[in-house]
């Protein structure tokens, strides 16, 4: 590095950044000087020797390695980058020096501390999307991986926190779906989504963090000031220092000092692509439009999700579904996600072949999958999405109210919608289209087709695009229940009244003594059963969602629904 051989630092904590970020092309070896004078002045330090003062008297915050680059070295040996450990003892620093007034041992100051201190040391946004393009002229693949790189190597993609998730596959009927206990992620309310998307829409207050619609009116009687940024998509968190809670209700806001779009024009109009910081699947990217507009699913969204896969075939994109219930959980701003994973549903095989004489380019068929969905394909974009536009359309009209589907509520409420998904495979273009309805009933009130009460201890959240195509995502309370019951089962417990004694076994106590009814824990590990078992659940939670079940009167309604949809163009 770029440093005086006088400057003797080993134990330097901003030495060992600076090393880390030239090491991941955060900054150039030419920069180094000019970054540690940077990280300097971020933590209140006036040198080197004061900082190694200030380090020693607050600890060194699990930091081991002294030779300047063996944390970064360490953390990047199975692919992943964990710049806490070089974090850790700066913000310490920081707050000795009065730099950093919140203690770090907040977990949202420290994140806010890092994501200002990394934002430091990255280029500029116009040089990221410099750099993206021209290595897109090359392999749109190394443009994205460099991209992944960049923002991996920042901590905008929270690496250490996504490696804490529990991750296993659950073999089931449908075939192996993926199971997440996601540790980062809070367990939302349906009515809470719901809510928010409705207040959205409808002018009233919009809690903090929630989106708010451009044109809502407000229901005082002075208008009040649109909050900034607009919602957690909009393009303005880029660089955004973000805010701590003030008040109970207020949850503030994440700092975005070290987040990174590019530009992309997409049907058009243009949009911008980033990553997830807290990604599901690799390279979890979401593409979102710089407009604050509310999510909708169209011809024009489809076409926008053929380009940008026919542009990184190696990608695949999707689009959550545009009403609450069987829609993701922000719905006011357009947005899509996508990356680089095959996920169960993709692997699915046709269960039924669709004949449509207007669409003869295009093979469709019925996917052998809980959700109902219709796959499309074809080399053609344009052939293709004209058969989903009509697939699009049948549906959204399409009443069948034995099966459960109205289209429409007598005040014009819609209720059907899909849930679109991109991706390639060889020269065609695939689209899966899973049918979606939000029709709510007496008996399932946060939705008919949304988990059942009876799966609310494993999943009440709703089934959004990830979800749709297999992948579960499972709230956190989930780790310490599940290993609860694991001891209890394990100890002989079998009884409902018996596990509802702990309160962390009692949500499960009736589906643990079923479980424990069909296995000998004697022989079985009670740890893997549990597992499999909790991706049985998932697989009746996908049924749930789906509006033709795979039973005789489900696949009746489903066939009404095909010809129906064989007599439109």
């Amino acid at each position: 590095m770029a440093m005086t051989a006088s400057d003797d630092r080993g134990e330097d904590p901003a030495a060992r950044l600076v090393a880390y970020a030239a090491a991941q092309g955060l900054i150039a070896e030419s920069d180094c000087r000019w970054a540690y004078n940077t990280v300097l002045d971020a933590v209140g330090a006036s040198g080197p020797a004061a900082l190694r003062a200030e380090i020693g008297s607050s600890g060194c915050g699990g930091v081991s390695d002294s030779s300047g680059e063996g944390c970064a070295q360490s953390a990047a040996a199975d692919g992943r980058f964990y710049p806490d450990c070089l974090l850790r003892p700066l913000a310490l620093a920081a707050h000795t020096n009065g730099a950093l007034s919140e203690s770090p041992d907040n977990p949202a100051v420290f994140e806010r501390f890092s994501a200002r201190l990394m934002g430091r040391l990255m280029p500029p946004p116009s040089q990221v999307a410099r750099e993206f393009a021209r290595r897109e002229q090359e392999d749109p693949r190394a443009a994205t991986g460099w991209f992944y790189h960049l923002c991996c190597a920042a901590d905008y993609v929270r690496t250490s926190a996504i490696a804490r998730n529990v991750q296993w596959r659950a073999a089931t009927t449908w075939g192996n779906l993926e199971i997440t206990i996601n540790r980062s992620k809070p367990e939302k309310d349906p009515r809470d989504i719901a809510r928010a998307a409705g207040l959205a829409a409808g002018g009233a207050s919009v809690p903090a963090g929630e989106c708010s619609s451009p044109s809502a009116p407000v229901a005082t009687s002075v208008a009040a000031p649109a909050p900034y940024p607009r919602c957690r998509l909009c393009a303005e968190n880029e660089g955004y220092a973000g805010r701590l809670p003030q008040s109970a209700g207020d949850g503030g806001w994440p700092a975005r000092q070290n987040l990174r779009m590019v530009p992309l024009t997409l049907g058009g109009s243009p949009w911008a692509l980033q990553y997830s910081p807290y990604a599901y699947f690799g390279e979890h990217c979401i593409v979102l439009n710089l407009q604050h507009v509310p999510m909708h699913v169209d011809r024009d969204n489809m076409a926008r999700l053929l380009e940008f896969v026919q542009r990184f075939p190696h990608y695949f994109l999707g689009s959550n579904a545009d009403l609450p219930i069987v829609g993701g959980s922000i719905l006011s701003h357009d947005h899509f996600q996508g990356g680089k994973h095959a996920f169960p549903l993709m692997g699915a095989p046709i269960a039924q072949p669709l004949p449509w004489s207007d669409h003869a380019q295009v093979r469709a068929g019925v996917v052998r999958w809980p959700v109902s969905v219709i796959r499309l394909r074809c080399p053609d974009a344009d052939a293709l999405l004209d058969a989903a536009d009509a697939v699009a359309r049948v549906w959204r009209g399409y009443r069948d109210v034995r099966a459960g589907v109205i289209p429409y509520d007598a005040d014009g409420t819609r209720h059907n919608t899909v849930t679109p998904i991109a991706y390639r495979r060889g020269d065609d273009l695939v689209l899966d289209l899973a049918l979606r309805c939000n029709i709510t009933s007496s008996e399932h009130p946060l939705g008919v087709f949304h988990p059942h009460r009876e799966h609310h201890h494993i999943k009440k959240e709703n089934i959004g695009l990830i979800e749709v195509m297999g992948l579960a995502i499972l709230p956190p309370r989930l780790e310490p229940q599940m290993a609860a019951l694991a001891q209890a089962l394990a100890g002989g417990a079998r009884d409902a009244a018996q596990l509802q004694r702990d309160p962390l076994c009692a949500p499960h106590a009736m589906w643990a003594q079923d479980v424990a009814a069909r296995h000998d824990f004697a022989v079985e590990d009670v740890r893997d059963v549990l597992r499999q078992e909790v991706g049985a659940v998932f697989a009746h939670v996908l049924e749930d969602a789906g509006v033709f079940k795979w039973d005789a009167a489900g696949r009746a309604a489903q066939d009404a629904f095909l010809r129906t949809l064989a007599q439109h163009p």
